[in-house]
C-alpha cells in the first residue's frame, strides 16, 4: 500500500494514556497491510527492558511493539533508555549500552548527546523500513522539559513528522487534557497534531459525541476515533505494577513489591496461571501466608535489600521457611538471598558492601560491565527435562557452595544456586515462567500439583489482535486525514 507518511508519531496528554498499545496496534495494522514498519522511541524511562538479538537493552514496550510488526526487537528502536536507580539518578543506555549514572541535571546538559544518537537511530531505521511508529514519553506538555525535548515535539520537530495525540477518558478530564495541551504547545507543534484519539471509553457512546463535537469545533482537529475499555489484556507493562488484588488460584505467591522493582513482567504469567493467587505487598502492608515468595528483579540492589530488612522481611521469610515454604530469587532478588552484596565501584549507588539474606551460600560483587544474554535451550531442573526461555541482564557476579547446587542445568553448565535443603533456589533469568514446562516444573517444586501453565506468547498474540482490530477504525481514519493533508510539512514526515 502507498502510505501519507514514513514517520508517525503517537504522543500522550498524559503518563500510561495508551500510547504503547496505539503503537503496538498500528504497527500490526501496517504489517498486515503488507508494509514493513518498525516501532520507535526516541527516549524511554522504565525498569522492565527486554535483551535484543544484537545484545542491547531496550523498554519492554518497544520489544512487544516488534512483535506487533513481526520484526526481532533491536537497539535502534530505542535508542536512548533511562533505568531510574533513586529518585534523582538514573542508568543512562545509549544504543543499547549502559553509558553513564547520571543524576537529572547532568542528563539534561547530555541531551544534545541522546538528541544524536536519537537521529542516527531513526535514519537506520527509516532506511531499512517503509514505515517508522513513534511512540513519545510522558506528556508534550510538561513545560519544564521542553528545552532540549527528545521525547516529544523536540523529536517530532526534528524530524518533521505528523502527531496523533491520545488521551485516556478513564482516568477523567479528557476535553481538559487535550485542550490544555494544545495550550501548552507552540503554533508549530500544535499544527502538525493532526487529530486525536480517546482511550479506554466504556458506556453509551451516544453520551460522548456531543463532547466530540465540541472538542472538534473548539480546535478544529478531528476525533480519528475512540478505543474501548478493553479488560483481560495480557501486555507487557512497561512499567507501572497493577494494583494488587485476589487472585481464583488457591496457590499463594507472594512478591515485595520493592521501591526499584524491575522486569515485573516476570510474574505475567503466574498473574494469569489460573491455580495461583499472587500478591504484591506494598510498604507497610501485612505479609500474608504464602506458599512461595519470590525476591524480584531490583536496579538497585542494596537499596532495596535495605528497604526488605526495614520492612520485616527477614523475620517474614524466616518463619515462611519454617513451616515448609519456598522462596525463589530472581537476578536482584538472588543477589540479596546470599550473605553479601558488594558494590566496590558505586554502579548502582555509594560504593559499599551489604549484608545479605543469608539463604543462599553465595556472595555478590557488582560490576562495572552488564551482562545481557538472551537464552532459549533444553535444560534439566532436578530430574525433568524442560524448554527454558528467558533473558539475562545484570551487573553482578555471584559465587560460593551454593552455586554447585544449580537452579537449571542447561548444555552441562550450572545456573543459578539452591540452598543445602532445597527450599532456596536463585537464578539471574528473567522470564523463566513464560514457557509452560519450566513454569510447571518450578511450581512442582514449590508445592503446587497441576498442570495448567499459561502459554503466555499465545496470549499475548491474542491481545495484539484485540487491540488490531479494536484501533482499525482509526488507523482508517487517520490515513483518510493524513492523505487529504497532501504536501503539507507533515505529509511528508520522515523525507
Amino acid at each position: 500500500m502507498t502510505l501519507p507518511f514514513r514517520t508517525l508519531m503517537v504522543q500522550g496528554t498524559t503518563s500510561d494514556a495508551g500510547k504503547s498499545t496505539v503503537v503496538a496496534a498500528l504497527c500490526r495494522l501496517l504489517a498486515r497491510q503488507g508494509v514493513a514498519v518498525a516501532p520507535f522511541k526516541p527516549q524511554n524511562m522504565a525498569l522492565n527492558s527486554a535483551v535484543t538479538l544484537d545484545g542491547g537493552e531496550i523498554g519492554r514496550a518497544q520489544a512487544l511493539q516488534a512483535i506487533a510488526a513481526g520484526i526481532a526487537p533491536h537497539t535502534d528502536m530505542n535508542p536512548v533508555l533511562l533505568k531510574p536507580s533513586s529518585d534523582t539518578g538514573a542508568q543512562v543506555i545509549i544504543h543499547g549500552r549502559v553509558r553513564a549514572e547520571m543524576n537529572a541535571r547532568d542528563y539534561h546538559q547530555y541531551k544534545t548527546v541522546a538528541m544524536a544518537a536519537v537521529l542516527e537511530s531513526h535514519a537506520r531505521l527509516l532506511a531499512r523500513y517503509e514505515a517508522v511508529v513513534v511512540e513519545g514519553a510522558g506528556s508534550p506538555a510538561e513545560i519544564n522539559l521542553r528545552d532540549r525535548d527528545i521525547a516529544n515535539m523536540g523529536f517530532a520537530e526534528a524530524v518533521d513528522c505528523p502527531v496523533v495525540l491520545v488521551a485516556d477518558i478513564d482516568r477523567g478530564g479528557v476535553f481538559a487534557h487535550i485542550v490544555g495541551t494544545l495550550a501548552c504547545l507552540s503554533e508549530s507543534e500544535r499544527g502538525r497534531i493532526v487529530g486525536f484519539v480517546i482511550n479506554r471509553f466504556r458506556g453509551d457512546i451516544a453520551l460522548l459525541e456531543p463532547g466530540l463535537d465540541w472538542l472538534e469545533a473548539q480546535t478544529g482537529k478531528p476525533v480519528l476515533g475512540v478505543l474501548p475499555y478493553l479488560h483481560g489484556m495480557y501486555l507487557d507493562a512497561e512499567d507501572a505494577v497493577q494494583p494488587a488484588q485476589a487472585g481464583a488460584g488457591a496457590f499463594r505467591i507472594v512478591v515485595p513489591s520493592l521501591p526499584r522493582m524491575s522486569n515485573h513482567t516476570d510474574f505475567d504469567a503466574l498473574r494469569a496461571h489460573p491455580e495461583v493467587d499472587l500478591r504484591f505487598v506494598r510498604a507497610g502492608e501485612a505479609m500474608p501466608p504464602a506458599d512461595l515468595v519470590i525476591l524480584p528483579g531490583s536496579k538497585n540492589t542494596r537499596g532495596d535489600l535495605a528497604w526488605l530488612q526495614a520492612q520485616g522481611w527477614p523475620a517474614y521469610l524466616a518463619r515462611h521457611l519454617r513451616y515448609g515454604g519456598k522462596v525463589i530469587g530472581i537476578c536482584g532478588g538472588f543477589q540479596m538471598l546470599g550473605r553479601t552484596v558488594a558494590d566496590p565501584h558505586g554502579v548502582e549507588g555509594a560504593a559499599g558492601s551489604s549484608a545479605g539474606l543469608g539463604l543462599l551460600d553465595i556472595e555478590t560483587e557488582l560490576a562495572r560491565e552488564k551482562r545481557l544474554a538472551l537464552l532459549e535451550a533444553q535444560a534439566r531442573f532436578d530430574d525433568a527435562g524442560i524448554a527454558l526461555r528467558g533473558y539475562e541482564i545484570h551487573m553482578g557476579v555471584s559465587n560460593g557452595p551454593a552455586c554447585e547446587r544449580p537452579a537449571f542445568v542447561i548444555d552441562g553448565r550450572g545456573e543459578g544456586a539452591r540452598s543445602e535443603d532445597g527450599q532456596v533456589l536463585g537464578t539471574y533469568l528473567h522470564g523463566v515462567f513464560d514457557d509452560p514446562s519450566a513454569a510447571n516444573a518450578l511450581l512442582r517444586w514449590a508445592g503446587l500439583r497441576g498442570e495448567r501453565a499459561v502459554d503466555t506468547a499465545a496470549l499475548r498474540e491474542a491481545s495484539l489482535e484485540r487491540i488490531a482490530e479494536a484501533t482499525r477504525p482509526v488507523f482508517e481514519r487517520l490515513l483518510s486525514v493524513l492523505s487529504r493533508a497532501g504536501g503539507s510539512a507533515t505529509a511528508r514526515s520522515g523525507t
